[in-house]
């Protein structure tokens, strides 16, 4: 599909979190939230979004771009650039490599410098990496509405469908909490075509290894299915047990039994099928060996 002008919208720049909310409700929904921009103009000038009112929620960084330890969780915030993950001391020491690992594959550096956490996560491409990412981590999505109401959604109800999330029209998404875990390891593995395309498919994979057990385990594929896949099965499979290859193995067939890719320019169902096997097991076998050191 050729790239064309956006259609013409109106705009307007929020100067609080409840200022673009009661934007948004004052719109009756018919707006979207510009953060970034390397998700919504392209879908714009595709024709594939189409809002009356772009509201721009740059004069928020203050308020939105942020990670930091609060209790037993980190904490995100929405309008946090991809380079501020990719770089973050805090989020490598407490989750080693995943987030690393992911950024550095993600698309570019221009991107990487202007697009968000929650620019990504509210896209809801099924073949983008920080999803991954953030379901295998039991990440969840804090939802503020009109009048100050929050909300917090699991990202396996966040995701709705390809380019669909629970995000009400009058909601944005404000942060992202990640639960801490003892002895923890993770891995993001990807296939892609060239640097910084999006993946033909791609694997996140967390554990927390406690007394030579695993006590918690997150695994999830990306471009296998109409949304990032919570290969629920694997974990099953992993928690309680000790790690060794073999169990791996098996967790990496459940992955490729459990994906629904389609057949496309990338390749057919089959061959993905086995890729997302294989990249399952690889992460599980790193993520592993991180979390043993």
């Amino acid at each position: 599909m050729a790239m064309q002008t956006p259609a013409p919208c109106d705009y307007s720049r929020a100067t609080s979190v409840d200022d673009a909310i009661a934007q948004l409700e004052a719109l009756g929904g018919n707006a979207r939230i510009l953060a970034g921009g390397y998700s919504l103009i392209p879908m714009m000038k595709l024709r594939l979004a189409n809002p009356g009112h772009v509201i721009d929620i740059n004069p928020l960084e203050p308020e939105l771009s942020y990670i930091r330890q609060e209790g037993n969780d980190i904490r995100i915030g929405a309008l946090t650039r991809h380079v501020m993950m990719l770089e973050s001391d805090l989020l490598d020491r407490t989750f080693p490599h995943i987030f690393r690992e992911a950024e550095a594959v993600l698309a570019d550096p221009v991107v990487r410098n202007r697009g968000t956490m929650g620019g990504s996560l509210c896209q809801s491409d099924p073949a983008e990496d920080l999803s991954g990412v953030v379901v295998a981590l039991k990440g969840q999505a804090v939802l503020r509405g009109p009048g100050g109401a929050e909300r917090v959604v699991e990202m396996e109800e966040f995701h709705v469908g390809p380019y669909m999330t629970a995000v009400q029209p009058t909601e944005m998404l404000i942060e992202v909490r990640f639960p801490i875990h003892q002895g923890f390891g993770g891995a993001h593995e990807k296939v892609e075509r060239r640097a910084g395309d999006f993946a033909i498919v791609a694997a996140s994979a967390a554990l927390s290894i406690q007394g030579g057990t695993i006590k918690e385990a997150g695994v999830a594929c990306s471009a296998v299915g109409p949304t990032t896949m919570h290969i629920k099965r694997a974990e099953e499979e992993l928690i309680g047990q000790a790690p060794s290859e073999q169990l791996f193995q098996k967790a990496g067939e459940i992955a490729s039994a459990d994906v629904s890719p389609n057949s496309d320019g990338r390749g057919p169902a089959d061959y993905k099928r086995a890729v997302a096997g294989v990249l399952t097991q690889r992460a599980l076998s790193r993520a592993a060996a991180t979390a043993l050191r």
